[in-house]
């Protein structure tokens, strides 16, 4: 008998996925950060097929935090989980990611605009310190340091926006988006133009900008719409 967890399975589990990481961060935590980073990263490649007890196996944690982190990676569509077959990691469709950004375009606009609103001062001063790794993350040519900002940033957003809803839905979005990314970054100059234009948004939260904010946020989904047009041409 499989050991992957059924869809009735993963629908009752139990999750405290959704809090930050830090010093309290908890195994179910560990669990899904690890595992979304190796599929954004394609570590686990589209259309591999996993059990529960692989991924415990691979990431040293216990089946329970793994099965709660499943749950939340199905729910962000980096994993399916298909009924008495078991877990496949899913498929990048350069359509349904097309359709992913008009949706995704319209939500961050409420996330940036609140975030700017409403951060705090040391949320401001963090924004500031992810623009600058940022830069330095492009100027190295580290795409893997730009991936973990980049989540650190759309989590800082999150918090700074004070929006339950707006939370909910863009959770849901991003992951699939940095995937996608990793996938098609292509050249130094690629990940420079996507950390700049991350930056210009960092920042102008940071100050206070709202005006600034919307514009650079806009630049920035043009460019990201612009790399996923350029895959299909």
């Amino acid at each position: 008998m499989s050991d992957a967890p059924s869809f009735d399975d993963l629908s009752v589990a139990g999750s405290d996925a959704g809090n930050g990481a830090g010093a309290g961060e908890s195994l179910t935590d560990r669990a899904y950060r690890r595992l979304e980073e190796d599929i954004v990263r394609l570590r686990l490649a589209p259309g591999t097929a996993v059990t529960e007890r692989k991924l415990s196996e691979m990431t040293g944690i216990g089946r329970t935090p793994v099965r709660e982190a499943l749950l939340r990676l199905a729910n962000e569509g980096l994993v399916r989980v298909l009924p008495r077959r078991g877990l496949l990691i899913s498929e990048i469709n350069v359509g349904e990611q097309l359709l992913l950004l008009e949706v995704r375009r319209e939500v961050e606009r409420v996330v940036v605009r609140g975030a700017t609103k409403r951060a705090t001062k040391p949320e401001r001063a963090a924004f500031v310190r992810i623009a600058t790794d940022m830069d330095q993350a492009a100027r190295h040519d580290d795409d893997v340091a730009f991936l973990r900002l980049d989540r650190e940033f759309n989590d800082l957003c999150l918090v700074a926006v004070r929006n339950p809803h707006a939370v909910k839905s863009l959770q849901l979005m991003q992951p699939l988006s940095r995937r996608f990314w990793f996938l098609h970054y292509q050249s130094a100059s690629d990940l420079e133009q996507s950390a700049a234009a991350h930056a210009a948004v960092a920042r102008a939260i940071a100050a206070n900008d709202e005006p600034a904010a919307m514009q650079a946020h806009d630049r920035l989904m043009d460019h990201i719409e612009q790399v996923t047009r350029s895959t299909v041409e």
